[in-house]
């Protein structure tokens, strides 16, 4: 759905990524990030929060914690990152950004919490148990610190995607606050959950969820028994548009990720301010059957519609027409995702080389794709500049194609 979008909005940035697949500087099986489109779409973030004096964080998941990406958010003006696992929060701080939330949704493995605590310094730690508010408390205090604890609270009625549960009970939150207001090395800071807000496929629009009543209902209760400047964190389908809503309904922090390269559902069915700027990247491998065969390993679809009919540019040239538009089969969930299958029939069939450009909303940290950082297409002179795995990590794939000529 969304290449529909990239196509009408940001068509430079996609004719740059063909063309670069075309001279050999991007491989297959990647996710291209237009580095000057994303820190743009932060300035805009960034500026409209401080309107409502909201905190931002990151969310770098999505693409890989690449390093170019991290760094056009900063140069966007949002210095801090929400790491969803400490995977990502080691990434992002290597690359600079700061660690403005750790532990939610992924909490700190018992034996990470000391690194955590010593290296990573984050602002705010969350926790879903007495227990995990323990660790956290006792790895600060052994690397002098104190630190600030977010408790996710929840309650009956809630939306949680499954496997995301956990939490302490709305009902208990003044005692839990109670209690780590006395840890050594920790301070209760405030609450918070996962989703406040969701897309509507009904309406098409952005809805509060539950749980963005239950912080609100929480928070009251707090301050009634006393906890005065609590932080409230609710992230969930975040975009320029949905900033001043949150604040309304209480919020203090909130989490874009999707939001910072233009793909939130909203963004697939309205022109939001933010542009897009990220595709996935491939090359036909094979013909087989009537069907051209592109290399997968990055072909995980974000299911945050309903299936629908999933297209691709396939080109020799640099190309944004509608006549180079095919059809795309792709493997299912429970699948590997060696390959997708292009329609090859009718007149100017695929060919093996050829370049293939998806547009969708991905999830670049659990594929075994690449994530490929461009600066210079606003200026029209596209360069690469970082080519990583999905932990942010460089990939030496430049320097090996050049070593092989």
């Amino acid at each position: 759905m969304f290449l529909d979008v990239l196509r009408r909005r940001n068509p430079d940035f996609v004719l740059a990524a063909q063309m670069l697949h075309r001279t050999g500087e991007i491989p297959a099986n990647s996710y291209v990030l237009d580095l000057d489109a994303v820190a743009e779409n932060a300035r805009l973030i960034r500026a409209e929060a401080d309107k409502f004096d909201l905190k931002v964080f990151a969310m770098t998941k999505q693409v890989s914690r690449n390093s170019g990406f991290c760094r056009a958010v900063m140069a966007g003006g949002i210095d801090r990152a929400v790491a969803v696992d400490m995977a990502c929060a080691i990434a992002c701080h290597n690359a600079g950004l700061k660690i403005g939330h750790l532990g939610h949704l992924v909490q700190v493995p018992r034996a990470e919490a000391a690194m955590a605590a010593r290296q990573l310094t984050p602002d705010y730690w969350t926790v879903f148990s007495q227990a995990k508010a323990a660790e956290a408390a006792e790895a600060a205090l052994a690397a002098g610190r104190e630190q600030p604890l977010l408790a996710r609270v929840q309650t009956a009625g809630d939306t949680f995607y499954r496997g995301h549960e956990g939490g302490f009970p709305a009902e208990d939150a003044v005692a839990a606050a109670g209690w780590m207001s006395q840890l050594s090395g920790a301070r209760f800071a405030g609450i918070t959950t996962f989703p406040a807000q969701l897309y509507d496929h009904t309406t098409g629009k952005i809805r509060h969820t539950p749980n963005l009543g239950t912080l609100k209902r929480t928070a009251d209760a707090l301050q009634r028994a006393g906890f005065d400047k609590i932080e409230i964190n609710a992230p969930g389908t975040t975009s320029l548009v949905t900033l001043e809503a949150l604040a309304e309904a209480g919020a203090t922090q909130v989490e874009p990720g999707n939001g910072l390269h233009g793909t939130t559902p909203l963004h697939a069915v309205e022109d939001l301010p933010e542009m897009p700027a990220v595709l996935y990247l491939s090359e036909v491998s094979h013909l087989h059957g009537g069907r051209a065969y592109c290399f997968g390993g990055g072909l995980y679809v974000d299911p945050v519609f309903p299936e629908y009919g999933i297209k691709a540019l396939v080109t020799t040239s640099p190309s944004v027409d509608t006549t180079d538009l095919r059809c795309v089969e792709i493997p299912p969930p429970s699948a590997i995702d060696y390959y997708g299958m292009i329609d090859a029939t009718g007149a100017n069939a695929p060919a093996p080389g050829d370049t293939v450009v998806f547009g969708f909303r991905g999830q670049a940290f659990v594929t075994r794709a690449h994530s490929v950082g461009i600066e210079g297409v606003s200026k029209g002179k596209p360069r690469v500049v970082s080519i990583e795995n999905s932990y942010g990590q460089a990939e030496p794939w430049l320097r090996i194609r050049n070593a092989t000529r």
